[in-house]
């Protein structure tokens, strides 16, 4: 045979290889490069939280005589929201408050489900790394794959195995975004429970200290009314008044302690659920009384800034958008599933059919592999997969919204309610001026007989009433400016003003009568 000859059989060989290699392979291949041309598609859909929830460009309760003191931070879930309690001006309420972040079992629970979710983080970027083991094994088998057909065979191997997983369609990448995500949202949880438990500290403290003033209140109240009885007393042994008179005096007397005594029911209450927030058995805690009304705090004033500085500023906010865009990421990661997987292996080791040959250099063994993994058929498990995170992407931006709109909603409503309470606290100073000067005038007049009793009575029981309720404004006041301190996301990048810096100097919480 010539050499043409033999050229000719070579290409009709190369031909008819090419030939069989096209109508074997390309089949096998096609879901191959379909899943190249549509890898595109295994993007998850965007999501922009500005346009879910678009900050209005100014509260609507905040004063325009109060401009913006806020400066606009970057968000920061895992952010200190920094010392805001120290604007009370009260050492006692910073003790308990560095107690809770320490102790609170709250603060604790949160702390470790942010471990929980850093070390999943851990364990999604493990997926992505190269896997390295070590194995040993023995087999004993007989049959046709066997060299003596049924005389068993016997195998014994010691390898090293290592494999990775090429993350050709971003199906590992995308489950490690939603983890951090993931962690991200922990990290702003804690710093929201933080912030919760610290302002319920400060709620709890200024409200017992409240209690404190007004029973120091009714008690200077009861002493006033035991003068009243001692000089009744007296006038009824003399003949000038009847005995109606002394009972009548005796029931304001009994009426007034039971009053300081539910107030005394009132501030035990409150001192054990101050231990609680402090990690404290309330068995063992207690907080020394302030029998007169002599504790002031400084009562400031919060510069509420624009709307759209709170969604950088909230840790739940912060939480729900990284919540978001996780269910974001998961879209992406049921979309990979739909397209193939490629994992790269390699071994090495030894394998002997007798057991004290196995680490010789002659039962050396090796071998490299590739692995392309394309599922067809699944009954709609991995549709469902896609619908399911679709679905859960829907309820976190629905989430995130809510968020937003809870966000804006608390900042309104405590803005009206200092707004508010500070007209109340005109009205009701004036209410209680007058109620003073009352009961001074008509004392006088009683001791020289100008008056009936009853008529001082009702003065001395209009002043109290209008008292009690100046305290409760006051209280009141206290108890919206730290609500709109969390609401705000607790501390602040620019200062604000306190009553001192506004000309309104600190704000005694009682101003009990020193006649």
């Amino acid at each position: 045979m010539g050499p043409a000859t033999h050229g000719s059989d070579n290409n009709r060989f190369r031909r008819t290889k090419m030939h069989l290699f096209s109508k074997i392979y390309r089949p096998a291949l096609a879901p191959l490069l379909a899943a190249l041309v549509l890898a595109g598609c295994a993007t998850a859909p965007a999501v922009d939280p500005v346009a879910i929830a678009a900050a209005p460009a100014a509260f609507k309760e905040n004063p325009a005589t109060n401009p913006a003191q806020w400066v606009q931070s970057a968000p920061a879930e895992a952010r200190d929201r920094g010392t805001w309690w120290r604007v009370f001006n009260d050492p006692t309420l910073d003790a308990l408050i560095e107690r809770a972040s320490q102790q609170n079992t709250s603060i604790a629970e949160a702390a470790s489900r942010l471990r929980q979710a850093q070390a999943l983080v851990k364990n999604s970027e493990a997926d992505r790394s190269v896997q390295l083991g070590l194995g040993a094994g023995a087999q004993r088998q007989a049959g046709a794959n066997t060299t003596n057909g049924s005389t068993p065979a016997k195998l014994f191997t010691a390898e090293a195995q290592l494999s990775y997983e090429v993350d050709l369609f971003g199906r590992l990448a995308k489950a490690t975004d939603a983890a951090s995500l993931d962690a991200q949202a922990s990290a702003a949880l804690l710093q929201s429970t933080r912030l919760l438990v610290q302002a319920n500290v400060a709620q709890t403290y200024l409200a017992l200290r409240a209690t404190d003033a007004e029973r120091a209140l009714v008690r200077e109240t009861v002493a006033a009314y035991r003068d009243t009885l001692n000089l009744t007393q007296r006038r009824f042994n003399a003949g000038d008044v009847a005995e109606f008179d002394v009972a009548r005096v005796t029931t304001e007397v009994a009426s007034t302690e039971s009053d300081a005594l539910a107030l005394d029911r009132q501030r035990a209450t409150l001192e054990h659920a101050l231990a609680v927030l402090v990690g404290d058995s309330a068995s063992q805690f207690s907080l020394d009384n302030l029998d007169n009304a002599e504790w002031r705090a400084t009562l400031p004033t919060i510069p509420a800034g624009v709307p759209a500085t709170v969604l950088t500023r909230r840790p739940d906010v912060a939480a729900a958008q990284s919540s978001l865009l996780a269910a974001q990421a998961r879209v992406g990661v049921a979309q990979a599933a739909w397209f193939p997987s490629v994992s790269l292996t390699a071994a090495g080791g030894f394998a002997s059919p007798d057991i004290g040959d196995v680490f010789k250099w002659s039962a050396r063994a090796w071998g490299i592999g590739a692995l392309l993994s394309l599922p067809i058929l699944d009954g709609g498990r991995r549709e469902a997969g896609v619908q399911s995170a679709s679905a859960q992407l829907d309820g976190a931006t629905a989430a995130y919204r809510g968020q937003v709109l809870t966000a804006f909603q608390e900042v309104e409503d405590q803005l009206a309610s200092l707004r508010l309470l500070a007209q109340q606290t005109q009205a009701q100073d004036q209410a209680v001026e007058s109620a003073t000067r009352a009961t001074r005038l008509s004392d006088a007049r009683y001791r020289n007989g100008y008056i009936s009793q009853l008529d001082l009575l009702d003065a001395r029981r209009s002043e109290l009433r209008n008292r009690r309720q100046a305290l409760g404004v006051r209280s009141a006041q206290y108890q919206s400016t730290v609500v709109l301190i969390r609401a705000l996301g607790g501390g602040w990048d620019a200062g604000m003003k306190t009553g001192a810096e506004t000309g309104t100097g600190a704000v005694a919480v009682a101003q009990t009568n020193t006649r």
